[in-house]
């Protein structure tokens, strides 16, 4: 079968299930403009994958294959090719709105045959005795720890495959009408490349070894190493879902307690999950009508680091500075954004989007969602971070805040946990709270008990 091999959240070669299907292939990745016009031309994001791209096309030479390179818009390129006679298009699932429109749409230029690479369960394999997917994690973790089997460590082989003959060398726009040449560089896509500090997948899994005992415990202190870093790997497939599962099952024989990573896991597959079965919750809440109150200047303080409360300016730095936000840290600032500010969880979803190395759509939005409260999950509206509380609670001794609000250095760690010290600071450079929290929450709760109206999303 002569096949195209679409790479797209499975930037690798090692346990690739497109690599063991054999055949006369055509490996390609395509920078979609669909998705590129809308990003800044200094997105980090763009850097990591054009650096992940070419590493994978050294790596296929390895196995006698070749990557070619596509810019423009899929359906375009698909156009072109599927006039070179290719039986099949296969790719790894992706689940979110656009994803899956576009991918309708190439199944109607070739046959489609969609792998489930990405998560670690397929989202159709974990369902209620009726048959209906379930909406509360608990019990959908629960089922799923009962399935979950040898077959969700399945290593794909690396199967001889013939290379289908064409040019290889450059990086090649297509439109409908034409197709040209243009160098591998990130230049040619109008990107610039960003300095990246980035680590291996496998320093990742050694470092993660050393601290699954201590996960649980520790994954909530921001200043603390204790998170694994994985996202950005499972993210784009630079690390393969089962090889970390594998990995876990190594370190539990020798006694490690690998549950609660193990879980974190699940969770993710449980957002997307959610999002494949109701692709609104993308953009719609799912329970309570209240919709935030639009305020451009509450968002750009947000966005500039600029709300004179340590946790989230610190929060927000380490996101525009590194492309990355502890996970802690994301839900004390999204609850703060749509609680404290009463800003549309649309907005900050958005704005992490921007600036996420390791944007994931289903984890985003759904994790916005549940702080916001308008999600799936059962806890009611009320639930409302105190950001001075958990600052204080996870961030002791300020070293986080510290760390990325340096101009706060000269203030007493224990004023940096204290609302009204920080209202009468006289730090120059710094501003004082914006806004009173316990009076942001009693507003916040107002507005949701006057929208409790139920949404469903089955209608």
């Amino acid at each position: 079968m002569r096949r195209i091999l679409w790479f797209r959240r499975d930037l690798r070669v090692e346990d690739n299930p497109l690599l063991s299907l054999g055949g006369e292939v055509l490996p390609i990745f395509i920078f979609d403009t669909n998705i590129l016009d809308k990003l800044h031309k200094d997105d980090k994001r763009v850097s990591f994958i054009f650096s992940r791209v070419l590493r994978l096309k050294e790596a296929l030479k390895t196995k006698g294959l070749e990557l070619r390179l596509f810019y423009g818009a899929p359906a375009d390129i698909f156009l072109r090719l599927s006039k070179k006679g290719f039986e099949e298009v296969a790719a790894s699932g992706d689940y979110d709105s656009y994803a899956r429109q576009r991918d309708l749409e190439i199944s109607h230029i070739l046959p489609f045959n969609t792998i489930d690479d990405t998560y670690i369960f397929r989202p159709d394999e974990i369902l209620k005795a009726d048959q209906t997917p379930y909406l509360v994690f608990t019990p959908f973790y629960n089922r799923a720890k009962s399935l979950f089997g040898k077959k969700h460590l399945q290593e794909y082989p690396c199967l001889q495959q013939d290379l289908y003959e064409t040019d290889y060398e450059g990086i090649f726009h297509c439109t409908q009408t034409e197709e040209k040449s243009y160098p591998i560089d990130l230049s040619s896509l109008g990107f610039q490349k960003m300095p990246l500090l980035l680590s291996e997948p496998a320093e990742k899994l050694a470092d993660l070894a050393k601290r699954l005992d201590s996960y649980a415990k520790e994954r909530d202190f921001p200043a603390l190493e204790s998170t694994s870093h994985l996202s950005i790997e499972l993210r784009f497939g630079t690390l393969s879902i089962r090889e970390l599962l594998r990995f876990l099952a190594k370190q539990k024989k020798s006694g490690a307690e690998t549950e609660a990573f193990f879980r974190q896991l699940v969770f993710r597959d449980f957002y997307a999950y959610l999002l494949y079965h109701f692709p609104r919750l993308e953009t719609e809440n799912y329970k309570y009508t209240f919709q935030g109150i639009e305020d451009d200047a509450k968002y750009e303080a947000f966005c500039q680091a600029r709300t004179g409360v340590p946790i989230i300016d610190a929060g927000v730095r380490e996101l525009l500075q590194t492309g990355y936000m502890h996970n802690r840290v994301r839900m004390v600032c999204a609850s703060f954004f749509t609680k404290d500010l009463l800003l549309p969880w649309q907005w900050g979803e958005k704005f992490f989007a921007q600036h996420l190395l390791d944007y994931d759509t289903a984890s985003n939005t759904l994790s916005w969602q549940w702080s916001a409260g308008t999600g799936v999950d059962p806890q009611p509206y009320f639930r409302i971070f105190n950001p001075y509380l958990q600052s204080k609670r996870f961030d002791p001794k300020a070293v986080y805040i510290k760390k990325w609000l340096p101009e706060l250095n000269s203030l007493e760690t224990k004023s940096i946990h204290d609302e009204k010290a920080l209202q009468q600071h006289q730090l120059q450079g710094y501003p004082h709270p914006m806004l009173d929290h316990k009076l942001a929450s009693k507003q916040a709760l107002e507005y949701f008990k006057g929208s409790l109206y139920l949404i469903s999303l089955h209608e």
